[in-house]
């Protein structure tokens, strides 16, 4: 068996507890270990990438128990890629949290973050569904431990409201999961898709109704409205920077999707025939036009960055919801943009709320102004979708691969329209913070009442050329995005024409033969 597959679990999964016993009073160790684990995480990444990309699917049964009766884990071309992009995006927020200080605003920081990634990483390798389940709870309590960084009342309900709905969601898992074990008696996803595919049409409306349940939760993860209301809040929030971290884990859903609805329940099965594309397309189109015009309407810069994000995610689940080879391949190129991209906007709000607050309008000038409005200009055009960076060429892909589906005008129109929406929304919003000279700005005392002014005090950065590398760092990711999209597109299409051919994956799950 290839170790190399646990270590993104075992890694963070090991270094967590060592920081929290036997460094919780060394500020400076924490982060040493912190950066050298995250640092690690992207050289066992890259080694796992490159061995996905030969388009073996590999397996790796803890304690040496075949599937289905032992817990496995299986890479392939989808999985590596997004254990690749968490690491990476780790690596960023880590080194911008330390240059901003923000680790030191509260307790137990860098363990919490160890335990994200492996939650994180563990939901992308798992080949079992119960196991999803627990990385899902895995992500729900490091994340609200990061949410709640740094303390504040507002922040504290922000985060038992984000709890709250999430745990909602865990509940419907498995009352999903129950039923797909009483239908099947099995939830290893290989074996799953085995004895689904055997069942007789007349024996499946109970697992119809698991499936279902399923893809709520997996909406609920991935922010898709009207199971969104957690979102925005929480995530305007929460210290900016786990924000940032936070862009992955709506990815986690979309994922999900992706995997369940291509490998347990396919687009060629009969009894799955509109259970996930009928419904999540009107949803992920309503998704895209409130991002958008949550960025147009909104007063805060953080929960402008919030909006943006739930916007991207309903590009992305336009593309994930046609269930086409093309559409897949232009979704899992768009997931890698629209995650650098939000995480770029959030970061660099962080960084407008540092030296001036949240407010949108009615703000002083602020401190290096200059080369913040040039981040705020290239994350906005990232997250738009304007030339020439990634962006728009990922909603190209998506709207190319939109043109054979029955209702291509709507989705096109709902894409171009909330673009120019979003376009609208972020030079407003730019204009005022960078741009209206001060006798136009209003002399707006703080509003007690308003939460990000609240929450999100100015303070001293300790290290900021720290806080501008990472984010440059981001700015670098979205130009090899866009320069390496032949390549990219060449990947995301290979994996794509994997994940729609899964008798390979179920083969080297349950059989061992990795092809």
């Amino acid at each position: 068996m290839n170790h190399w597959i646990i270590a993104p679990i075992v890694l963070p999964a090991l270094l967590a507890p060592f920081i929290i016993m036997v460094l919780r009073y060394h500020l400076d160790l924490q982060r040493i270990f912190s950066v050298a684990g995250t640092v690690g995480l992207v050289g066992i990444a890259l080694t796992l990438t490159a061995q996905a990309s030969t388009g073996v699917v590999q397996v790796y049964e803890l304690g040496n128990w075949p599937a289905p009766f032992g817990i496995v884990l299986v890479l392939d071309r989808m999985s590596a890629l997004f254990v690749l992009l968490t690491s990476l995006l780790a690596l960023v927020v880590v080194l911008y949290a330390m240059g901003s200080g923000w680790d030191k605003r509260g307790r137990h920081f860098h363990p919490l973050f160890q335990f994200q990634l492996m939650g994180v990483c563990g939901a992308f390798l798992t080949g079992d569904a119960f196991n999803l389940f627990v990385f899902f709870e895995v992500l729900l309590i490091a994340s609200y431990g990061l949410m709640t960084h740094g303390g504040g009342a507002v922040r504290l309900k922000a985060g038992v409201q984000y709890v709250t709905y999430n745990l909602l969601g865990s509940t419907l898992f498995l009352f999903a999961l129950g039923t797909l074990y009483a239908v099947t008696g099995t939830l290893n996803m290989a074996d799953l898709a085995v004895r689904v595919a055997e069942l007789p049409a007349e024996d499946t409306a109970l697992l119809r109704v698991g499936a279902v349940l399923l893809l709520l939760v997996f909406c609920i993860k991935a922010a898709v409205l009207p199971l969104h209301f957690w979102l925005p809040a929480s995530y305007a929030n929460a210290p900016l920077p786990v924000a940032a971290l936070f862009a992955i884990m709506t990815k986690v859903g979309a994922y999900a999707i992706l995997r369940m609805y291509t490998l347990v329940f396919g687009p060629d099965l009969a009894i799955a025939d509109g259970l996930a594309g009928a419904w999540l397309l009107p949803a992920a189109l309503v998704t895209l036009a409130v991002g958008a015009i949550g960025i147009l309407g909104t007063q805060h810069i953080a929960r402008m960055a919030a909006f943006g994000a739930i916007a991207s995610m309903g590009t992305l689940l336009i593309a994930v919801s046609l269930f086409t080879p093309q559409a897949t391949a232009a979704a899992l190129y768009y997931a890698v943009h629209s995650t650098l991209a939000a995480a770029l906007l959030f970061l660099v709000a962080d960084l407008v709320m540092e030296r001036q607050g949240g407010r949108i309008d009615g703000m002083p000038p602020m401190a290096q102004s200059g080369l913040i409005a040039v981040l705020f200009f290239i994350g906005s055009i990232a997250l738009a979708g304007m030339p020439p960076l990634s962006g728009f060429v990922g909603k190209l892909l998506v709207m190319d691969a939109a043109r054979d589906a029955g209702d291509f005008a709507a989705i096109w129109a709902v894409i171009l329209i909330s673009s120019f929406v979003t376009i609208v929304g972020l030079a407003r919003a730019g204009s005022l913070i960078f741009w209206q000279s001060h006798d136009e700005r209003h002399n707006t005392e703080p509003d007690p009442e308003n939460e990000d002014e609240v929450i999100h005090q100015p303070a001293p950065e300790p290290m900021p050329g720290l806080t501008f590398a990472a984010v440059f760092g981001l700015v670098a990711g979205l130009a090899a995005v866009t320069l390496f999209a032949g390549p990219m597109m060449d990947y995301t299409r290979a994996t794509a024409e994997q994940l729609y051919a899964p008798q390979g994956y179920i083969d080297a799950v349950l059989t061992g033969d990795e092809e």
